[in-house]
């Protein structure tokens, strides 16, 4: 149980007090009527005495008296009946409330922190009034009335004589038979005489007087002189007295019951002559001196008492001073000390001798003759009717009655031993009589008289309790007087520590027919639990909300409130969420009915944010009930800004912006470019590709240099992307703000007149400064009243207002809201504003019904932005930077491009020139300049060279032309055309990445549009590519906010196999010498030197049903030193045709180009444009290794050195270099829809090394294998060497000789033949050679195949050699007979001339020199 502010002893002593009834004389109740109070209130607030009183028990023992306190009330006050009491205790409860800063007690137990009120001061007050508005009844005598007042004022004529007319008044109500109420104590009722002088107006020695005589007639024990009134109500008006009373009398109307008439036991209503006229009530005196001498409790109305709190109190006590204050103590303490203890004392003694004088009987012969006489009591009573307790009835001088009258005599004065010993006894009595109810009420007062006793000799009896309360109950069905025991008995438990049972006492109380003293009970139940050493904390709440129910059943709203709300404490976060929503459910309906809306409102809104368990109905009916408080509450409010509303739920973080329009589709063969759009998600690595090429393509825009203020333009912002700076928006361009919204019920929602809500600042930025800060502007208060928007905001900002928006139960829903600024400045967006109603459909055509309950509210758009996790402070703290993507900057206005495409193909063959069309379109009021596009893949397309004239003017007229321009020329013979790769618009990578687009005076104006033809070639990888263009562009206007503009396009090329070309070269080891017509022409071609080329072509297309076959049309070369001089296949001059899986080789003649030509054949557009195109692009992505393929003219060595090679190694490489690109053109003939097209392509190919084969396909790369990291210091590289199989070709060497010779052998037996050894230096630096005759080969099967000669003359030479110089060594081979033979078994060394510690290699062997040798 609650706290109490009184001990349970004093609970105790002060529910049990002796009763004294009042019987005043009209004047003496004038008297009193000065300070609006009768004669019991004045004295109220004085019962208490401040000092201790003595008595003595039979045993001559001093009974030591603390605190007693008497209850001093009119004669016929009576106690309210069972309605009446109901109404009362009602209104005793409602109006005590807990007060605002009352002290919390904080409980915590496991995982629970309870804020949980110390004291309940209602049920006290319950308690309290409850107790003492218990009727007198026949079974005990605790109640009842022991002595009685009688007031005379000393005004009157003859005192005595109104006193005997009291004395025999009060002698008439207890003796005459005719009232059954009140009750009675003992026959011989103590009479005190009091005689009341009002000081102000009365004789003072007149009052003497009488009293002096009072004193001999009565005694001095029996009478008193009560002085009051000292001064008079108007003289101190402005002196503030205090007030005891009020304490006392504002409580309820239970202290100031009404009036009631004189009515006779009979039945039959008698007026007495005294007697006004008033209702009667049967069974209760009247008055026949005047109304207020009886009714001297109450003349107030019961308006005035329940309504305190309503109205100013009326001053009590205003013509009372603090003497007479004393003098009233006075008064009580001589009553109770001089007269009224000693008369107890009397009658103790008195009853205790009648019960030893029949102590010798036994109890056997007590019993019987109290059966054969009767004893009194009601005879013809069968069994059963005796175990009822109204079937049974003692006289008031039965035996077993003075043992229960001494022992209630006891009890009230304080001597609980010898009551309980009475009550012992008497039980038994009552026991053995099977007179329940008596035996129920000495149960109950033994219990509470054992416990009282000092020094505790034998522990509290809860089993007497708990038989008497179970024998009110059930037995007599007195659920008042059950009541009552369990109320003493729950507060002993209590006091005890004994909550489980006191629990347990209180729960067993409750019951249907009183709700209000069943949520009492309840609810000190549950703080019995939450008392306890370990805290049941559930059951703690389960039973407030038991409380909390039987509250709202007994209409008490405030306190059923409070229940639940201390309940919710438990529940609250526990996953109990079907209890959680039951109990914000009553909380916010309570809330509403006591005129708390806000707290209605916010218990509804937790019932609909979390994610409930509850079913679509449940949920349906939560919602109307929140609708319809929520409505209420703006309607009583009034003040005109909206409130947040708890549905949809909004997911902030997701809220997604984008800038610009929305992209136009495709409009018959053209096709819009891409660009960004709501409908893409986000990707980080491609928006990271993206940003570097607009780096790149700015880069380019301002001469190589990216500017500090760079940022790269996001037109989509969303939880991913950078938004901490403002982002930049366009003054008369779309914002489309994209808001995700959840509907966690199972019922739709209807949204209607959804927009945003947003602030804006004016701001101009034409300035340099930056502009004047201007006023700033909202539609929040435009919204409240409106939910369309006024024409003054609409002339700022256009705020698009979506009609309907329906959400469909447990779906997450996407609303796109658009603005349009027409002003510039900056923008804040705040939240969505919206009407919310149910989703129901209100007839069978789908509209919302027009009578369901929609309320207008609106949510706030909160983003936390990201952690900030750079500094150490901010790692050790937690903290957010901003996310601006809600706050753009409104610039001035920029130019707008659209780009279409047309005839953009999806599918390529593998190197097949395809030709589209891009048209630009500027669609703003302002032109544009610097246009400029950047790729990923910008070898993929070409705008073509800037001279090209091949383009037809429009994409209809180019539908059937070749990509190629036909030369009419020989066969197999070559041209050679002279380019330059800057024609192409190629000088370095960059600016192969970044192209820009020649328009007419640099300028695109508003509204023009321009069309330029692109020429595509398939990438060389099959599969799908996917190609990224960024168009750049700016405004004529510089700005400060907005430097530049992007536009995006990414296209899907599905690329399949066509070709696959292979090139290996080789070096000839002869020189046609015999061929050429003069010395100078041979001595050049030596000099300059041949190659021989093989290119292998395989049709590798996979797709047999489409391509029937390629021509191979054209093979075109580039090299800085090398040319493909002609076509030595033997097939002649048609076409090379490769159906499906076929091969072909062609070989062809590579000559050295002179120093001043060097060029490419095929050097018109799109030829040359993908040839530079594809060269410098692969540089870049190999880190800068050149795959050759430019003129000399314009292009240097590419190749970076190495910073470990010398200059030998280069020098031993360049040998075998070679730089020759090959271009392969071809043609495919392809079956497209029954129709035969014909389809164009080339392929490249860089040689690089003689010997080593090239591929137009370049090869997988191997996975590298995991390798062990060792963290050692970096050895330096070796320095590299050449490989044995680069030294071989420094030198290139050449018999010359008669192919036979003949030679008449019989004559002449030595045959000399000449032979000339011819040694080319390949290489530019000095190399020294040693030419070595000597044969090396000695097996005899080599003898055998070739036979044997010998060289004669010098056999070894040791040459030095300048660089590229030929060298021609005149030798003679003699021969010994007839036969075949082999001059290549010259062994020539060769090594550099400045690196001499270099080993010397053999140079590779030459080709079989076969000669053969006639006999003539």
């Amino acid at each position: 149980m609650a706290q109490c502010v009184q001990s349970v002893q004093e609970f105790i002593q002060d529910s049990f007090v002796p009763m004294v009834a009042v019987l005043c004389s009209e004047d003496a109740e004038r008297v009193t009527r000065k300070n609006n109070l009768s004669f019991p209130e004045l004295l109220r607030p004085f019962c208490r005495l401040t000092s201790e009183g003595h008595l003595r028990d039979p045993n001559n023992q001093v009974v030591v008296v603390k605190g007693l306190r008497i209850s001093v009330t009119g004669i016929n006050t009576r106690p309210p009946q069972s309605p009446e009491l109901h109404r009362l205790l009602s209104q005793a409860v409602s109006v005590c409330q807990p007060p605002e800063g009352s002290p919390a007690n904080v409980i915590t137990a496991g995982d629970y922190d309870l804020n949980i009120s110390a004291t309940t001061p209602w049920f006290e007050t319950y308690r309290e009034n409850f107790l003492q508005s218990m009727p007198a009844s026949e079974h005990e005598f605790l109640n009842h009335y022991l002595a009685c007042m009688l007031v005379v004022s000393s005004r009157e004529a003859v005192p005595t004589e109104q006193f005997l007319k009291l004395s025999q008044e009060q002698h008439r109500i207890q003796h005459s038979g005719e009232y059954t109420h009140p009750k009675w104590f003992i026959p011989n009722t103590l009479k005190y005489y009091v005689l009341l002088h009002d000081i102000s107006e009365g004789d003072e020695q007149r009052a003497d007087s009488v009293y002096e005589d009072m004193k001999q007639r009565y005694g001095t024990q029996g009478c008193y002189l009560l002085k009051i009134n000292s001064r008079s109500g108007s003289t101190g008006a402005d002196e503030q007295m205090p007030d005891p009373w009020s304490q006392y009398l504002h409580k309820t109307s239970i202290h100031n019951p009404v009036n009631v008439p004189l009515v006779f036991a009979d039945g039959v209503s008698e007026t007495p002559p005294l007697q006004l006229d008033h209702p009667t009530d049967a069974g209760y005196p009247g008055n026949d001196a005047s109304q207020s001498v009886n009714n001297v409790d109450e003349t107030r109305p019961q308006k005035q008492a329940s309504g305190t709190s309503h109205t100013s109190p009326t001053p009590r006590g205003t013509c009372l001073t603090l003497n007479d204050h004393d003098h009233i103590r006075q008064f009580i303490q001589e009553f109770t000390f001089r007269g009224f203890l000693p008369h107890i004392e009397k009658n103790i003694r008195q009853l205790n001798d009648q019960l030893v004088s029949r102590k010798g009987l036994s109890r056997s012969l007590f019993s019987a003759t109290k059966k054969l006489f009767g004893g009194g009591k009601v005879p013809e009573k069968s069994i059963a009717e005796l175990k009822n307790t109204a079937g049974l009835l003692y006289p008031s001088e039965a035996p077993e009655l003075q043992i229960r009258k001494m022992a209630d005599l006891c009890f009230l004065v304080q001597h609980y031993e010898l009551a309980y010993n009475c009550y012992h006894t008497a039980k038994k009595d009552f026991l053995s009589d099977q007179a329940m109810l008596y035996a129920a009420g000495a149960l109950e007062m033994a219990a509470v008289a054992a416990f009282l006793q000092s020094g505790a000799p034998r522990p509290y009896p809860a089993h007497y309790m708990d038989t008497a309360i179970q024998t009110y109950r059930d037995v007599c069905k007195n659920m008042l007087l059950a009541e009552r025991c369990c109320l003493l008995s729950a507060e002993i438990l209590k006091s005890q520590v004994k909550f489980s049972d006191a629990a347990t006492l209180l729960i067993k109380m409750t019951s249907e027919d009183s709700d209000l003293r069943s949520a009492l009970l309840l609810e000190q139940a549950a703080h019995c639990f939450i008392n306890m050493r370990s805290p049941m904390v559930r059951k703690f709440a389960f039973h407030m909300i038991l409380a909390g129910h039987r509250f709202s059943k007994a209409g008490q709203k405030r306190h059923a409130l409070r229940c639940y709300s201390q309940a919710l404490q438990v529940y609250k976060g526990k996953g109990w969420t079907l209890a959680e929503d039951h109990i914000n459910f009553t909380i916010g309906r309570q809330s509403f009915t006591l005129r708390q809306p806000e707290n209605a409102v916010a218990a509804f809104r937790h019932i609909l944010i979390n994610d409930s368990k509850q079913s679509a109905g449940q949920q349906a009916a939560f919602l109307r009930e929140y609708l319809y408080v929520y409505k209420s509450m703006s309607q009583l409010s009034g003040d005109g800004s909206l409130p947040q509303l708890p549905l949809p739920c909004l997911h902030s973080s997701q809220t997604r912006v984008f800038f610009g329009h929305e992209r136009r589709l495709a409009e018959g063969e053209k096709q819009a470019a891409t660009h960004v759009s709501l409908e893409q998600e986000f990707d980080r690595d491609l928006s990271q590709l993206w940003r570097e090429l607009e780096e790149r393509v700015v880069s380019v825009a301002n001469r190589g240099t990216v500017p500090i203020t760079f940022q790269p333009s996001q037109c989509c912002l969303n939880s991913q992307t950078d938004n901490l700076r403002y982002p930049l928006a366009v003054v008369e361009e779309p914002i489309i703000v994209e808001v995700v919204f959840r509907n966690p019920l199972k019922v739709p929602l209807a949204l209607s007149a959804l927009s945003l809500l947003w602030k804006f600042t004016l701001k101009g930025f034409s300035d340099p400064q930056g502009g004047a800060t201007g006023e700033t502007v909202s539609n929040e208060k435009e919204f409240d009243l409106n939910p369309f928007q006024t024409t003054a905001l609409k002339d700022i900002i256009d705020t698009q207002v979506i009609p309907e928006f329906t959400i469909s139960p447990e779906e997450t829903k996407v609303a796109r809201l658009k603005l349009l600024p027409h002003k510039t400045g900056e923008l804040h967006v705040l939240g969505v504003v919206y009407n919310l109603g149910t989703g129901e459909v209100g007839n069978s055509e789908g509209s919302l019904a027009e009578d369901l309950v929609c309320v207008r509210g609106q949510q706030n758009l909160e983003i936390q932005g990201p952690r900030l996790n750079m500094t150490k402070e901010e790692k050790t703290s937690v903290g957010y930077g901003p996310d601006r993507r809600l706050d753009p900057i409104i610039t001035p206005p920029m130019p707008l491009l659209e780009v279409f495409f047309i005839n953009f193909p999806t599918g390529l063959l593998s190197g097949e020139i395809r030709k589209a069309w891009v048209e630009f379109v500027n669609v703003s009021a302002v032109p544009l300049t610097g246009l400029r596009v950047g790729s990923t893949h910008p070898e993929f397309f070409t705008f073509g060279s800037a001279t090209s004239d091949l383009t037809p003017v429009t994409p209809t007229a180019a539908e059937h032309c070749s990509a190629y321009k036909t030369v009419a020329m020989p066969p197999s013979v070559a041209t050679v055309s002279l380019v330059s790769p800057a024609v192409f618009g190629v000088t370095s990578s960059d600016q192969l990445v970044v192209t820009e687009i020649p328009l007419s005076r640099g300028v695109l104006g508003p509204g023009e549009a321009l069309q330029i033809p692109l020429w595509l070639r398939g990438p060389d990888q099959e599969g799908v590519h996917e190609i990224n263009f960024l168009f750049y562009y700016e405004s004529t206007e510089k700005t400060a906010k907005l430097s530049h503009r992007v536009l995006r396009h990414t296209a899907f090329i599905c690329t399949s196999r066509s070709l696959s070309v292979r090139a290996t070269a080789s070096r000839s080891n002869t020189l046609h010498g015999r061929e050429r017509e003069t010395e100078e022409q041979q001595e050049a071609e030596e000099k300059n030197g041949s190659m021989l080329v093989f290119v292998d072509v395989e049709n590798i297309n996979t797709s047999e049903a489409s391509v029937r076959e390629f021509h191979i049309v054209q093979v075109s070369s580039s090299s800085r030193q090398w040319r493909l001089h002609k076509c030595i296949n033997p097939v002649g001059d048609e076409d090379s045709k490769l159906a499906s899986r076929e091969r072909g080789k062609l070989c062809f003649k590579a000559t050295r180009c002179r120093t001043e030509e060097g060029g490419i054949v095929s050097s018109t557009t799109p030829c040359a444009d993908f040839f530079f195109r594809r060269g410098l692009h692969s540089e870049a992505r190999r880190g800068g290794m050149s795959a050759g393929g430019a003129s000399q003219m314009q292009r240097k060595s590419l190749t970076p050195q190495s910073g470990t090679d010398d200059g030998g190694t280069s020098i031993v490489k360049k040998c075998s270099e070679v730089e020759l690109d090959i271009i392969v053109l071809w043609k495919a003939y392809v079956v497209e829809d029954n129709k035969q097209l014909i389809l164009e392509g080339q392929l490249h190919v860089a040689l690089q090394t003689i010997g080593k084969e090239s591929c137009s396909l370049s090869q997988k790369e191997e996975t590298q294998e995991m390798v062990l990291l060792k963290f050692k210091p970096d050895v330096p590289p070796p320095v590299s060497k050449p490989s044995l199989e680069q030294l071989s070709h420094l030198i290139k060497t050449c018999l010359h000789y008669p192919e036979s010779y003949d030679h008449p052998f019989p004559q002449k037996s030595l045959c000399t033949v000449p032979v000339t050894l011819t040694l080319s230096n390949c290489s530019l630096a000095q190399v020294d050679v040693i030419v070595d005759l000597r044969h090396k080969t000695t097996s005899p099967e080599s003898l055998e195949v070739h036979g044997s000669f010998s060289w004669l003359g010098q056999t070894q030479y040791k040459l030095q050699l300048q660089g590229q110089e030929v060298y021609r060594l005149f030798l003679k081979a003699c021969f010994f007979q007839a036969g075949v033979y082999n001059l290549g078994t010259p062994r020539v060394f060769a090594k550099l001339a400045q690196t001499s510690a270099m080993c010397e290699t053999s140079q590779q062997s030459a080709m079989p020199a076969l000669i053969i040798i006639n006999s003539i």
